[in-house]
């Protein structure tokens, strides 16, 4: 029993010790630094109550085992710096009871190994931590390029070394068909070297190495371009391949190449000196005057540089102006061959607007004939329309003209109807035929026609009428007399008895200036008789004159709102006051 409570002592004793240290929290603890920076030993010791720090102390362990003194501090005396470590080392805080942690402001590589942080306590006795340090030191590298010439052999292009703690890695990011190959030494470096074969092709192209340590977030690149030499490769070019005399601005461009780009580019003719007249401007040969025909000859371009030495020959050939042949490229013939069709294409334009317009002036000649043909066929039918209206239509303003179109009598009908209705007037001249029919007492219509009289046949049907047909007389002849009518009162003209005309004959009336709907003047065409004078001058004459009247009234014509209106006939005939048909 005794024994296990031994035992429980010591493992709280054990746990209390390591529980008091914040930090580090193990025992034992490793670190890396790097070189030339700040290094800082974590050693903080937290007291318990009663319990209080009296000394700190730090060492280092040595290669044979021993200790080597660094600093200590006391709770009353203060810190207290050792050897070759005074003015390199300090506490972190100003109570290093407190808080002991041990700084390195510049760390060198001799400060690696261990280190031990002693707390001297009361009354619990003594508390350590050990911390070991590894210090790195960055890379330092550099990349030693080689100058190489074409036609060398298989040599070192480029060298990369580098210098750190651990050794840093060399590799090379390049193209180039090449090798690599590395070495290091016991110094802590490393060395990389690249080999090929050099080649005009290859020179600045990239040959890069990369540095990686793990002290840095990332491989650090070295650029290079390689620099391979060669001699000039040069060429003779010209503007114009045609010489000729007189020819202006001719010049030789020599085009020399290599690397370096050669400093000194010279002219010569071949067996002779160069023409007067002519400058060597860079790597130019300028005819400053025109072409002669003693320029004729062999020119040589010389390029050197470093290298080598380039050279190129030009024939240059002086032709006569009167011989020179002007032969058309490829694009000139192209661009003649277009404008000759696009003037072509011009040309057809032209005479097809040409056509079309000669085609639309003699189509519009055509219709303006045609045009004035129709309109003159108008014009006459027009006039002769206006003479159907003149000798058909009343002069009365109380008639509408329009009323008057019908008045057409067929004197076949009206002849006919007469013989037939009154027999017993075949003696009388009647107007139908009295005036106008043919000497020697036969009686004829007034187309010539001799009257065909029925004797002894009465029509029952004009008995019957008798008394309403004279009612009609006496009605239309107070209405003819009431009215100034001095030509037609509404009757057709073969119905209307006339007075010989003057030797002159009436005045014919003038059409011209009449619009279609108006009435004529019935002093520019109408008799010089009144229809009442006419019925005077035929009150001697028989009473079959008034009876016929009587009866054309009754059979053609019609009273419409106080007008005497004609009947419509399908064989209406108009006829002209002289007595001639329409």
């Amino acid at each position: 029993m005794e024994c296990v409570r031994s035992l429980t002592l010591l493992l709280l004793f054990v746990v209390r010790g390591h529980s008091d240290f914040v930090e580090p929290p193990q025992p034992d603890t490793s670190l890396r630094s790097l070189a030339e920076s700040q290094t800082r030993l974590p050693c903080r010791y937290q007291a318990e109550e009663g319990e209080k720090v009296v000394q700190v102390t730090w060492h280092k362990e040595l290669k044979d085992g021993s200790k080597d003194q660094i600093i200590t501090a006391h709770f009353a005396e203060g810190h207290t710096e050792f050897g070759r470590y005074s003015g390199r080392v300090k506490f972190e805080s100003s109570s290093p009871t407190e808080n002991s942690a041990l700084l390195i402001p510049n760390t060198e590589e001799s400060d690696e190994g261990s280190y031990i942080c002693h707390i001297s306590t009361f009354p619990n006795g003594n508390f350590e931590r050990r911390i070991t340090v590894t210090v790195w030191i960055l890379p330092i590298s550099s990349l030693d390029p080689e100058i190489l010439v074409e036609g060398q052999s298989y040599r070192v292009a480029a060298a990369c070394r580098a210098m750190g703690r651990p050794l840093p890695l060399l590799t090379w990011d390049t193209e180039l068909p090449g090798q690599s190959q590395n070495r290091s030494s016991k110094a802590g470096s490393v060395s990389s070297y690249f080999s090929l074969h050099p080649l005009r092709s290859m020179n600045g192209k990239k040959l890069d190495c990369l540095v990686s340590h793990p002290g840095l977030d990332g491989p650090r690149r070295i650029s290079h371009r390689l620099e391979v030499q060669y001699p000039p490769n040069a060429t003779i070019t010209t503007a114009s391949g045609d010489w000729f005399v007189g020819a202006e601005n001719a010049e030789l461009v020599c085009d020399s190449g290599g690397h370096p780009k050669p400093q000194n580019i010279t002219w010569i003719r071949r067996g002779g000196a160069l023409p007067d007249g002519v400058s060597v401007v860079g790597g130019k040969l300028v005819f400053g005057r025109t072409l002669r025909s003693n320029d004729t000859g062999v020119y040589e371009c010389v390029a050197v540089n470093i290298v080598g030495v380039g050279k190129a020959e030009y024939s240059l050939k002086v032709a006569d102006k009167s011989q020179r042949k002007v032969v058309p490229s490829d694009d000139n013939l192209l661009l003649i061959i277009l404008g000759s069709s696009a003037a072509a294409l011009v040309l057809v334009l032209i005479v097809v607007v040409l056509l079309v317009n000669r085609y639309h002036r003699h189509r519009n000649k055509n219709l303006e004939r045609q045009l004035t043909e129709k309109t003159d066929e108008i014009n006459s039918l027009s006039r002769q329309a206006s003479f159907r209206r003149l000798n058909s239509v009343s002069t009365d303003p109380r008639v509408q003209p329009e009323d008057y179109a019908l008045l057409r009598v067929d004197s076949r009908m009206k002849n006919s109807q007469m013989s037939l209705e009154r027999p017993n007037y075949k003696g009388s001249q009647s107007t139908l035929g009295g005036k106008w029919g043919p000497p020697g007492g036969v009686e004829v219509d007034e187309l010539g026609r001799p009257v065909v009289w029925h004797d002894g046949r009465e029509s029952l049907r004009q008995k019957e009428m008798d008394g309403e047909k004279e009612e009609r007389r006496r009605r239309v002849e107070s209405y003819l007399k009431s009215s100034n009518m001095s030509l037609d009162s509404g009757l057709p003209s073969s119905l209307v008895p006339l007075k010989v005309q003057q030797e002159e004959g009436p005045r014919e009336p003038d059409l011209g200036h009449l619009r279609e709907g108006d009435s004529p003047r019935v002093e520019d065409w109408a008799p010089t008789q009144s229809v009442e004078e006419e019925q005077e001058e035929d009150e001697g004459d028989d009473g079959s004159s008034s009876y016929q009247i009587s009866e054309a009234l009754t059979n053609h014509f019609y009273f419409s709102k106080g007008v005497l209106r004609p009947r419509p006939h399908s064989n209406a005939i108009l006829l002209h006051p002289r007595g001639q048909m329409i």
